[in-house]
């Protein structure tokens, strides 16, 4: 495969279409169309843009109970969910071909394999071609994400080798797990897409700590939101009385590996940010630091990476 070494990438830092998988389909459609005209070649989206990070939503529940109410809330979420591969994955994927870019995007996904109701918060990659290559499940929902996303396992931990370098994504705190971030070490990763929600202060260290530890370059792509993105028919909507009007700052950055900000983080406002990606930049860093060649011993450390699909029963 031949190697461009240089190229832009775009991080879309934009709010959801809450509740509303058929307009938050068309927004990242218009979004991919925009950063196509600006020649990226690599554009990435928040963590759960489709059909949103439910911030500020308790869902009705506490310990030992559960509210009517949040049930519906819990439908709507699930109802705005989608299926991949399904019709909204194949309206972006045309999207991606149009604009003749690798696509990144956050999605919540219904496995409708076998369980009806367990939704997934996802990264789906799709190439320049439209095809959709494939996605990450997030391993380990963190808090009360929990309550309403179900666990991925190591079967959806790829790494794909494109024209642009090899892509791969962690999704918000698994970039806190040392252990999946030396599995995509180890997968050779040279953009390193990080999708979150996170937009504190510490997660801006977090961004250049792995990009000087992996030697690549991060990605790193947060929504800008506010309380008036979610519609008024939700039942927990009095929940968010209490709230400040911007739930979430943005904070999106793009990062060298060397560790300098490319794109410091950008906050108050949707945006889409560019820079120019070199992947000689990768080599240029490994002088001093390769930490899956010189800098490894296997001959002290060895990580096992189990990458089956998990499932209750095996039909034979």
């Amino acid at each position: 495969m031949q190697k461009e070494k240089a190229f832009t990438a775009a991080v879309v830092q934009a709010g959801s279409e809450v509740m509303n998988k058929e307009k938050g389909v068309k927004k990242a459609v218009r979004l991919i169309e925009e950063a196509g005209k600006q020649h990226a070649k690599v554009i990435v989206f928040p963590e759960a843009f489709i059909p949103a990070y439910p911030r500020g939503m308790s869902f009705g529940a506490v310990v030992g109970s559960r509210s009517n109410e949040g049930r519906k809330d819990f439908f709507q979420y699930w109802n705005n969910s989608i299926t991949v591969p399904g019709p909204e994955t194949a309206e972006i994927g045309e999207a991606a071909q149009k604009a003749k870019a690798y696509v990144v995007i956050g999605v919540i996904e219904k496995d409708n394999r076998s369980s009806q109701g367990t939704l997934y918060c996802t990264a789906l990659f799709f190439g320049p071609d439209g095809e959709l290559l494939g996605k990450h499940r997030k391993l380990k929902p963190t808090g009360s994400e929990r309550l309403i996303w179900g666990e991925g396992d190591g079967s959806t931990l790829p790494v794909f080798d494109t024209p642009y370098g090899r892509i791969g994504s962690l999704i918000c705190w698994e970039n806190y797990m040392p252990l999946a971030r030396a599995a995509m070490y180890e997968k050779g990763i040279q953009i390193y897409v990080a999708p979150t929600a996170d937009a504190r202060d510490t997660w801006f260290a977090t961004m250049q700590h792995i990009a000087v530890e992996g030697r690549c370059f991060v990605l790193s792509c947060n929504q800008y939101s506010t309380k008036d993105m979610y519609p008024e028919e939700i039942t927990s909507r009095k929940e968010f009385e209490h709230l400040p009007h911007e739930l979430t700052r943005g904070g999106s950055c793009i990062v060298d590996p060397l560790g300098n900000f490319i794109v410091e983080p950008v906050f108050g406002k949707e945006e889409i940010l560019y820079a120019d990606i070199n992947l000689d930049k990768i080599a240029e860093a490994q002088f001093d630091f390769d930490v899956v060649g010189h800098y490894s011993r296997p001959d002290v450390f060895q990580l096992i990476v189990n990458e089956q699909e998990q499932r209750n029963t095996i039909w034979k």
